[in-house]
């Protein structure tokens, strides 16, 4: 007997990435399934600080990420000017961001920064000592300035991953994935689903269905202070963290704080490679508190409300990996975004639809294909 199709687009993964997916298909006038084990946007969307920022040659990232994050950035501010109540859904704030330099080193890297965004059509502007201490009365004196980017923003992710789900229709279905067999997912309890097409996007648990390391877990502490209104304007970030954020070889902590819309301050980050637990490790959690008070001493008044772990899901080179699946058939990837995963979900879900539709992509899909790895 044939087998009737439960949607157009099977769906694994139900964080930023599998809900921008959904929601890309879903405006194509596809049906889309979603397949989650646990809650929407519970898994490395849950615990992201929601950053949205482009990403410049001085911050690692190839031509290939700047083109996917401007143009992701592009499509988060059409999707937020759809709907007066996009922006209150995500809890938007323009805040920007400021990349604060401790030293005259730092503030050279912010200045070729700034030069950078300018000459690719980006509003940046650098601040003075005094200057910075005025936008941000927070921060410890002595620091050599900053460089402002307006155009940066903050989201609360889960909240906008159950909408675009919502926005897409999308049928939700709560299972484990097994195995995937032509063009139907087999569940571990059994069921089996059927669609034209799959779309494995569900993080870190993806590599199971990859060759041995390409992806590679990274793991972050988070901390989130009680309502201190007014405190902090911008997503403030140390310009250290930009080499940081690219050792393979070392656990690192970096100074990363973000005011959120109730006043509440969130604190990061942190990076602890090969590490997929999600224990709280005291010891890189207060190192990072430590870091967060030497550039904010009045951290050290406020009180915690709570803290947690995410796990970060990087490819092996540190760019996403988007494209079909190099021996599954039917089957196309969208993981390893690491960090960015919240900034470039949308560009990520355009140019996935564009190449397992047969339709040309607006961006350059080579630097992001699972081909590279072969």
């Amino acid at each position: 007997m044939k087998q009737s199709r439960s949607a157009d687009v099977l769906i694994v993964g139900a964080g930023i990435i599998g809900a921008a997916c959904a929601r890309a298909y879903a405006r194509q006038g596809l049906s889309v399934c979603v397949i989650e084990p646990g809650a929407v946007g519970g898994g490395a969307t849950a615990a992201a600080m929601g950053h949205l920022l482009v990403v410049d040659d001085e911050a690692g990232g190839a031509d290939a990420e700047f083109q996917l994050t401007r143009r992701s950035q592009q499509l988060w501010q059409q999707w937020l000017e759809e709907n007066p109540e996009h922006p209150a859904q995500a809890e938007h704030q323009a805040c920007g961001t400021l990349w604060i330099a401790a030293d005259a080193e730092e503030l050279a890297l912010a200045e070729r920064k700034q030069a950078w965004f300018c000459a690719h059509g980006l509003a940046a502007e650098m601040l003075s000592a005094a200057d910075l201490a005025r936008a941000e009365p927070m921060l410890r004196p002595g620091l050599a300035g900053a460089l402002r980017v307006p155009g940066d923003a903050r989201v609360y992710p889960p909240k906008v991953a159950a909408r675009w789900l919502a926005e897409a229709r999308a049928e939700l279905i709560e299972g484990q994935v097994l195995s995937f067999e032509g063009s139907s997912v087999l569940l571990a309890d059994g069921r089996r689903l059927w669609g034209a097409l799959t779309v494995l996007c569900a993080g870190l648990a993806t590599q199971a269905w990859l060759p041995p390391g390409w992806l590679i877990p990274k793991k972050g502490q988070l901390a989130i202070t009680q309502r201190y209104p007014g405190l902090l304007s911008h997503q403030l970030v140390e310009l250290g963290y930009i080499k940081k954020a690219h050792l393979t070889d070392q656990d690192t902590v970096s100074f990363n704080v973000q005011p959120r819309p109730g006043g509440q301050l969130l604190i990061g980050s942190s990076r602890q490679i090969g590490r997929s637990d999600r224990e709280l490790d005291p010891v890189i959690l207060q190192e990072m508190l430590r870091q967060a008070c030497s550039y904010a001493p009045g951290l050290r008044d406020l009180s915690l409300l709570r803290c947690w772990t995410g796990v970060r899901p990087a490819s092996r080179d540190g760019q996403p990996i988007i494209g079909a699946h190099p021996e599954l058939p039917r089957v196309w990837l969208a993981t390893g975004h690491e960090g960015l995963g919240i900034t470039t979900s949308l560009a990520t879900a355009e140019l996935l639809t564009e190449l397992s539709l047969g339709a040309a992509p607006l961006l350059d899909a080579g630097p992001f294909s699972p081909s590279r790895f072969q």
